[in-house]
């Protein structure tokens, strides 16, 4: 049953794109306060929050959801804090906005430059993590844009509690009251509301999507505003005979079993045929002992079941497995012959997430760089380290597959834009 269904979504929408303008206006100084705020109002609630994700949780649970979406549902006083803390990271990295890129004096006296701006109103449709509407609002506030969330209904209870706790902090916050309306929330769980949303070509300058195939595909049809996708993470992990074998087990299973949740967790792994020969049964015992089951091609299977690995944690697999995101404990594995093999494999396959290469062969490893390309690409680690914290953007809006404007994870720059400035001294275009 949907809740709140008098909700207007076009005029939260114009309302926000209000206060963006104010809020693009702002210095750092008024910002940051604000985002301080936000996560002193989020540990101040804490037990509301937690109160009201367990209404969620409880829902999920009836309904039999996964176990790996709720736990990305999931929340606890340890994850609130975590929450507060990515706001606090926010207000301490660089501002980008008003920086000056670029800046050259032409032939005929004039200097032009390119100075960072925010993009504008920011609308993000999202499914099941109440942590991406902390993050995406801490994020587009500091970087001067306005935010529409719509998060999933089955976290509807938790987001509507986590907004209600950002606005609070934004209200004691330094902004002035103009800007202090620039982070909206969807509040119904009416699903004509992302239909909706996805017209607001007058108030909207972009829609970043962040969940499963069905929901990609619906914001794709049905999208009249440019669209960032944030699609599923496929993720390949390729191991050839150089590798390190105390590498590849370690990586496997951390890649794999660290949280199996998330996108960035491994779904394939692909052995080169020499590789298989030196680390597959060796590898897939040590995934079977981490609770891993493991969705195998022919060569790989018989290769597993002569080593001795668990049949339990074994099963048939095919292009069905290698098209898929488990996002739990499952993992596909296939062998190739080769580099080259691997490379078209991931070609079919990938979402273009993130692609891992475990090899201490250096032109193996510049060749995989060069001609994979997803948009993260690693050599000897784990997947896991496709994350915008881990790289050093701090939190991130999501891990973009599109390749305009941005590609990988989106931090504070990838969510601004770039303006010319010109400065003359009288010149006249003859």
């Amino acid at each position: 049953m949907s809740e709140n269904n008098d909700f207007d979504v076009t005029a939260e929408a114009a309302r926000v794109k209000l206060a963006a303008r104010a809020l693009a206006r702002c210095e750092r100084e008024a910002k940051d306060d604000a985002l301080h705020k936000m996560a002193d109002a989020l540990r101040e609630r804490t037990d509301d929050l937690v109160a009201q994700n367990a209404l969620d949780l409880e829902r999920a649970h009836e309904r039999g959801l996964e176990p790996a979406f709720i736990d990305r549902l999931a929340l606890d006083p340890a994850r609130v804090e975590k929450m507060a803390l990515a706001l606090e990271e926010v207000a301490s990295l660089p501002d980008p906005v008003g920086r000056i890129e670029r800046s050259e004096r032409r032939p005929n006296g004039l200097t032009v430059a390119r100075q960072r701006i925010p993009l504008g109103v920011i609308g993000i449709i999202y499914e099941s993590r109440p942590n991406v509407t902390s993050d995406a609002a801490g994020l587009c506030l500091k970087s001067g844009n306005g935010v529409v969330l719509k998060g999933g209904s089955d976290a509807y209870r938790s987001n509507r509690a986590v907004h209600a706790a950002l606005t609070l902090g934004l209200e004691r916050s330094a902004l002035p009251p103009a800007a202090r309306g620039a982070i909206g929330f969807v509040d119904t769980t009416d699903r004509d509301a992302v239909r909706v949303l996805l017209g607001l070509s007058e108030h909207l300058d972009v829609i970043i999507p962040r969940g499963g195939k069905r929901l990609i595909r619906f914001v794709h049809e049905h999208a009249r505003v440019p669209v960032i996708k944030h699609d599923e993470g496929v993720c390949h992990v390729v191991v050839d005979e150089t590798a390190r074998p105390d590498r590849v087990d370690a990586i496997l299973v951390n890649s794999k079993a660290q949280r199996p949740g998330v996108c960035n967790a491994a779904e394939t792994i692909l052995f080169t045929e020499k590789g298989a020969r030196v680390h597959l049964g060796r590898a897939l015992g040590a995934l079977a002992a981490a609770g891993v089951t493991c969705h195998c091609d022919a060569r790989a299977l018989a290769i597993a079941r002569e080593a001795g690995v668990p049949e339990a944690n074994l099963r048939e697999g095919g292009d069905d497995a290698f098209a898929r995101e488990f996002l739990s404990l499952d993992v596909a594995v296939g062998v190739v012959d080769d580099l080259d093999g691997a490379i078209a494999h991931i070609d079919r396959f990938s979402s273009q997430h993130t692609e891992v290469i475990l090899t201490e062969d250096y032109t193996v490893s510049r060749r995989f760089l060069r001609e994979v390309d997803s948009s993260t690409v690693i050599v000897n680690a784990s997947t896991r380290f496709a994350d915008g914290g881990q790289l050093g953007l701090g939190a991130e809006i999501g891990i973009s597959t599109t390749r305009l404007h941005a590609y990988g994870p989106m931090g504070l720059e990838e969510l601004t834009t770039t303006k010319f400035v010109v400065t003359g001294d009288g010149q006249i275009r003859s």
